[in-house]
């Protein structure tokens, strides 16, 4: 892989029961990139996140991710968070009764007996450093909408991640919670993040994105 290439896809298949849902698609992730993944419903772009993301496995086809030598193989989203990779989806999937502190290390090592004082103290430093404004000890359902997914994106890249999935991010934000979603996301983008943004608004491509790449019926469009 090149230098500055954190994800390579290349020659992907995936086929269901009547239907190529994937047909030798490549698709390429470079640090530092806000890449629009775009195209009609039925379109491909949730099965090549899916056969990214170890939900779906791939039928032929090639995976490479910056610091693993040789193809990747992803056949759960565990090996896929292992290898850096974190989607965070339209439909909040953190707890909204825990606090922020809570939702951002849960499910990571003995969270029964996690020391709670350390894991505030943790979370304070990661959100002042992403500039998202939430408190640790805050209950994340008295969030907005826009903040909860700042939470969701705080905890992917406190897990080290290398490649993030934006899956239809903006559908239930206002256009200030966009603008700052954006943010966070620009700011991501110069740490050096890999981020794929799926959605259907183009004007908000323009305003964010680095480049497009369209699929139709299971292609690449260009």
């Amino acid at each position: 892989m090149e230098e500055n290439v954190v994800l390579s896809m290349r020659g992907i298949f995936k086929e269901f029961p009547g239907v190529k849902a994937l047909q030798n698609v490549d698709f390429t992730l470079l640090k530092g990139e806000i890449h629009a993944l775009m195209g009609e419903n039925g379109a491909g772009k949730s099965t090549l996140v899916k056969v990214l993301t170890g939900v779906y496995e791939k039928d032929a086809g090639e995976i490479r991710i910056a610091g693993i030598d040789g193809p990747a193989s992803i056949r759960s989203p565990q090996d896929a968070q292992n290898l850096g990779i974190s989607t965070v989806y339209q439909e909040i999937t953190l707890c909204p009764n825990l606090t922020v502190a809570e939702n951002i290390y849960i499910g990571r090592g003995n969270y029964k007996f996690v020391n709670r004082r350390a894991q505030e103290k943790n979370a304070a430093e990661l959100l002042a450093r992403l500039n998202i404004p939430a408190k640790p000890a805050q209950q994340l359902g008295t969030c907005s909408l826009a903040v909860q997914q700042m939470v969701a994106i705080a905890r992917a890249v406190d897990m080290e991640c290398k490649v993030l999935i934006l899956d239809e991010p903006t559908s239930s934000l206002d256009e200030n919670e966009v603008a700052e979603l954006f943010t966070l996301m620009r700011d991501l983008k110069s740490r050096g993040v890999g981020i794929i943004f799926i959605t259907h608004f183009l004007e908000q491509v323009y305003e964010v994105c680095d480049k497009i790449t369209v699929l139709r019926n299971g292609e690449l469009v260009g």
